[in-house]
């Protein structure tokens, strides 16, 4: 699959199974493969928040380039941070529920890091965003039943913002779509750097 931009056309493949990008890229008119890559996301503790998103986008998206002949891949990596500690996603109902009396009442930050590599040459362009977020106070009969709706629970810091998980938020500073897992002025800032213009979709025929 192509789209159109001021260098001809370029195939897109997003290396994520996450429903959200796969939706963020459709709402920019964008058609794109799916290739789910499947690595450990494993990176040194030491590492700061900022670099471990761009080292495990980076890590995603590479192994997807690797697999295929030629195309733009996309990858992203998602992670909350409070307290100087990263929170992923919770391996358990448990985590979860601890994750989210952690977050309530408090400000956190999320980074989000975005990896456009062209499989062809494996040349890549690599940044990230943060957005710093406000949750509210929370009883522990609210975060039992945001538990068992199921939603958190392949979400970094067990919510998700673009879900019943926004009743969670009051506000947010910084690029929302950040916290949502895809900052989209970022990827037209680095697909553009490969030739794609996502405003070219949209042009009038």
């Amino acid at each position: 699959m192509t789209i159109d931009s001021k260098n001809g056309s370029r195939r897109i493949i997003l290396a994520s199974g996450s429903p959200r990008r796969r939706e963020l890229l459709e709402q920019l008119g964008l058609s794109f493969d799916v290739i789910t890559s499947d690595v450990a996301e494993q990176f040194d503790p030491e590492m700061p928040p900022a670099e471990v998103v761009q080292f495990l986008a980076d890590k995603k998206g590479a192994a997807v380039a690797n697999s295929i002949k030629h195309g733009l891949v996309i990858a992203a990596d998602t992670i909350v941070v409070i307290d100087e500690q990263i929170l992923g996603k919770p391996d358990s109902v448990s985590s979860a529920k601890q994750m989210l009396r952690r977050l309530a009442g408090r400000t956190h930050t999320v980074y989000s890091g975005i990896a456009v590599i062209d499989a062809e040459t494996m040349n890549k362009k690599i940044s990230y965003r943060s957005t710093v977020v406000h949750m509210r106070e929370l009883s522990d009969e609210e975060i039992d039943v945001y538990v068992e709706s199921g939603e958190p629970m392949d979400k970094a810091g067990a919510y998700a913002i673009q879900g019943i998980g926004s009743t969670l938020v009051t506000s947010v500073e910084g690029c929302y779509f950040t916290v949502v897992g895809l900052p989209m002025s970022l990827l037209a800032e680095l697909l553009w750097e490969f030739g794609v213009n996502v405003l070219a979709v949209h042009k009038p025929v």
